[in-house]
């Protein structure tokens, strides 16, 4: 079963403290929400590169949470990863 450490984002995202906890938190749960409308099957959950598609999930998400801000396209490897995922 898949588990991202709270921990383990906050170190990609270079995050120090707690401040940010329950938004990483809803980022992750969204990011595997995501990743399973995506079509990304279940078995593909404890993979590196299923963790690795929620850290970037939620990196573009942490970056971009102004909803003034509009992104234009979402991140290539982000897409790429859940290529990946679906047909490997």
């Amino acid at each position: 079963m898949f588990e991202l450490q709270l921990d383990e984002l906050k170190e990609y995202l270079r995050i120090d403290g707690s401040e940010e906890d329950v938004t990483l938190a809803l980022f992750v749960a969204a990011a595997e929400e995501y990743l399973a409308e995506a079509g990304v099957p279940e078995d593909k959950h404890g993979t590196a590169r299923y963790k690795l598609a929620v850290m970037l999930y939620c990196s573009i998400n942490y970056e971009h949470r102004d909803p003034s801000e509009k992104i234009e396209k979402f991140n290539f490897s982000l897409e790429s990863l859940i290529l990946q995922l679906k047909t490997g």
